[in-house]
């Protein structure tokens, strides 16, 4: 028996036509607006708004769309993107979207204006019953194209006229220019004139705009439809029906646990890295709804006009955490006849005054196919600027709700209000722009901003077991001077270019490893903040990769952080002043033991927004989960002090040369640059990224798929050699090749295990020993290709984890 299309009630009566895809009927009902612009509605079940649907199936189609889209654009492009939905009925599907594109950040407009935040544009919807988009970003520059690129995705539930499209693109170009839109529906309804009329907009744009849609098709109207729907629904006017005075339960509110700092949907900005939070806590948030609703066998989730998202996904977490029928849609402005005919679209709604304090005055909202539809729970979930009297009181929404089904439950997702700056705006002038070369640094400018003051012209230096003992005496702290720069001799110089040559392929590939892993789930557009020092030739790598594979062009700054000391605080303030923290991406070169890891952590726990986690090159202790190789090797780059590192010292931080409105400090070393191989370094690596994209794009995809949870295999190792050899202090145990090569360097070195076996990668440190007279020790079953003992004689305040003096030890 054919089942009645939920549009032949309209089509009858109106003589309506809906033709194109054999899916389309599917897809859509037919329904008639109570709006004097047009009088007929395309109600789509798939969308979640109007027709109560499986969550499962409207996230899909929306992430079904988004996959193509990434298609369509391909990865380099796609990590470019920023995906826009529109207000309200579509801010769930835009976002659906973005999941399907994975890597893009994603904006909603909105019809509710925000005090404090800023209007980034805005444009008129035609035929809506309120016109008005307000696009209120936290992040000024996420609609920014920078030379035109940036792909904008544009996503709306139908595509009829293309009239919204071409007021969104006319007012965001001339504001944002781009070279390319995608248009994303999930059915395009065009006539043949309106397609003409959008691609000779694109013409005189100088655009590409591409459209992706679900299904195609058009809507015929006969002359007159507007009058005829006007007075059908004149004549079928039906009041709300008066609910009876009897006492109800009040509703159940259930306490969600949603993740802090995650915003309740895109109309500020949604990133990947909200989205990788929020997944990680969807299932916890559905087991508590799934507690609350034990029994119940058809559940409707009902989200809140333009929140649409967050009950959306909770709708799907619900899915799994229960065996209930789920269905979800959500409340509208959209004033709709509603007619109890199986050939109808909407049968039946619910009318109760707005609960949200709208910025435009009080007005009916509606609840569609809610009433009589047989659930004997429903989940209300609107966000806390809504959690108003009106939501609870009689008549309300709550209340309307309670006449329909047994159970009503309340979920409240905290509104979303954009972090203010960290400094007021007076404090924040008084922080200096990042310094960059040739100013400071052999470095390009464009390779890295140095958020650290010139101490170029101050006396630092002292010689090593002198600046040791100084500490020793508990008054000083490593980080209040610099060691004497060590001067290579040629013999050392010789083997450091050799030690390139061997290692640029294997250098160039964990470097596009772990620059790639960053792209996919920190993108599309991390601010690469590397640790001086040795994170920044890292991080200019890392950028560079980004440029040459991808066309991306990366901000990069390097900042101070020192043990026991934390973070540089003010190079956090004007990086969250100029960024987006949720954006910023540590890196550094290597990790020993973990102890700058462990540090970190600790020292953005008090700066809301950053990610502590460090992307590394190299990871043999198994201290971090974004790394571009767990190998132990020598990185060149750990060879030399400032002569590989853009002649840049350590960083200093000293209370009479550091204030309060100041960066930590550091040197640039401009005598030395006969001796600066920071150029060579970074071409010779970077010559290699053609040869070592295919076997790149291999590890990305398998390190991406695999377990890389950190094993803190290293920590242990750190204190079993410590006790072991009869230090007790695992400050004085520097594993991994990079970390032996600074004790001979800059500390007083006291012996060296070598793994037994190792071969070139120690030529280095047998030579720096050698001249040292310092003992190498060859062992078995060593987790890192070397250690280096620190010599308790003399370090015992400067490698204290204060970074002040520590109780002596008796060494084996």
């Amino acid at each position: 028996m054919d089942v009645e299309w939920s549009g032949d009630w309209v089509a009858e009566r109106l003589g309506v036509e809906l033709a194109g895809d054999g899916e389309l009927r599917e897809l859509l009902g037919l329904a008639l607006r109570r709006n004097p612009k047009r009088a007929h509605l395309l109600v789509s079940n798939v969308l979640g708004k109007h027709v109560p649907q499986h969550p499962s199936v409207v996230h899909g189609a929306g992430y079904e769309l988004g996959e193509r889209v990434r298609e369509l654009l391909g990865e380099a492009e796609a990590r470019r993107a920023v995906v826009l939905g529109y207000a309200e009925t579509a801010t769930g599907l835009g976002h659906a979207v973005a999941d399907g594109l994975g890597v893009a950040p994603y904006l909603h407009s909105t019809r509710r204006p925000v005090e404090g935040v800023a209007q980034a544009g805005g444009f008129e919807e035609a035929h809506s019953h309120a016109t008005s988009h307000l696009l209120l970003p936290e992040r000024p520059d996420l609609l920014s194209a920078p030379d035109r690129g940036a792909p904008l995705v544009l996503v709306d539930d139908e595509f009829s006229t293309g009239n919204t499209v071409l007021n969104t693109v006319r007012a965001l170009h001339e504001r944002y220019p781009r070279d390319r839109y995608v248009i994303v529906a999930l059915v395009d309804m065009r006539s043949e004139t309106d397609r003409t009329r959008l691609a000779a907009f694109a013409e005189e744009i100088g655009a590409r705009v591409d459209l992706v849609a679900r299904a195609r098709g058009t809507v015929r109207l006969p002359d007159g439809v507007l009058e005829k729907g006007l007075s059908l629904v004149a004549a079928h006017q039906e009041q709300q029906p008066a609910s009876p005075p009897v006492a109800r339960p009040a509703p159940v509110r259930v306490e969600l646990g949603w993740p802090a700092g995650v915003p309740d949907g895109g109309r500020h900005g949604f990133t990947p890295v909200h989205r990788a939070a929020l997944e990680a806590a969807l299932p916890d948030m559905a087991a508590r709804l799934a507690d609350a609703l034990e029994g119940a066998r058809r559940v409707l989730v009902l989200g809140f006009e333009e929140l649409m998202y967050a009950p959306l996904r909770l709708g799907t977490a619900l899915e799994d955490a229960t065996t209930a029928e789920v269905r979800y849609s959500t409340t509208t402005r959209s004033p709709v006849l509603a007619v109890d005919d199986p050939g109808y679209a909407i049968r039946s709604r619910l009318v109760f005054p707005a609960h949200d304090d709208p910025a435009d005055g009080p007005g009916d909202r509606y609840a569609y196919n809610v009433a009589g539809a047989g659930f004997d729970a429903v989940v209300a979930v609107v966000d806390s600027v809504a959690d108003t009297p009106a939501l609870h009181a009689p008549g309300g929404l709550l209340d309307r709700l309670a006449a329909h089904t047994d159970r009503v439950l309340l979920a409240v997702v905290p509104s979303y209000v954009p972090t203010p700056p960290l400094v007021e705006r007076q404090e924040l002038a008084m922080l200096s722009a990042p310094l960059r070369g040739p100013g400071f640094s052999s470095y390009a400018a464009d390779d890295v901003g140095w958020l650290l003051q010139d101490l170029s012209a101050t006396a630092l230096e002292a010689p090593t077991e002198e600046r040791e003992e100084a500490i020793q005496g508990g008054g000083a702290h490593y980080a209040e001077s610099l060691p004497v720069e060590y001067q290579p001799t040629a013999q050392y110089q010789e083997l450091f270019k050799e030690a390139l040559d061997t290692s640029a392929a294997r250098i160039a590939r964990a470097v596009g490893t772990v620059t790639e892993t960053v792209l996919v789930e920190r993108g599309p557009r991390p601010v690469l903040v590397s640790l001086a020092r040795a994170g920044t030739p890292v991080g200019v790598l890392m950028r560079r990769w980004a440029l040459h594979r991808h066309g991306i062009d990366l901000a990069h700054y390097a900042i101070s952080i020192v043990r026991g000391r934390g973070i540089d605080a003010n190079a956090l303030r004007w990086l969250a002043a100029h960024h987006d923290p949720a954006d910023v991406v540590f890196v550094d070169g290597w990790t020993g033991k973990g102890a700058i890891t462990r540090e970190l952590a600790a020292a953005v726990a008090g700066f809301e927004g950053f990610d502590p986690e460090i992307a590394v090159l190299a990871d043999p202790g198994g201290c971090v989960r974004t790394y571009g190789t767990r190998e132990d090797f020598l990185i060149p780059s750990a060879c030399l002090n400032s002569t590989v590192s853009g002649l840049v010292s350590r960083t200093v931080l000293r209370s009479d040369l550091v204030g309060p409105h100041d960066y930590h400090g550091a040197k640039f070393y401009r005598e030395l640059a006969e001796a600066d191989v920071s150029g060579l370094f970074l071409d010779t690596v970077a010559a290699r990224f053609d040869e070592v994209a295919a076997a790149v794009d291999t590890e990305a995809k398998e390190l991406l798929a695999a377990d890389r949870a950190p094993t803190w295999e290293g920590w242990a190792a750190v204190e079993r050699i410590s006790e072991e050899y009869g230090i007790h202090d695992v400050n004085l145990v520097k594993p991994g090749v990079g970390e032996t090569t600074r004790v001979l360097l800059r500390r007083v070195p006291w012996k060296i295990l070598a793994k037994r076996g190792a071969g070139a990668d120690l030529a280095h440190v047998r030579l720096l020993a050698e001249q040292r007279g310092v003992p190498v020790e060859e062992v078995d079953e060593l987790p890192y290709t070397c250690v280096g003992l620190i010599h308790p004689k003399y370090t015992r305040g400067a490698t204290g984890a204060s970074g002040t003096a520590v109780t002596a030890v008796t060494a084996k």
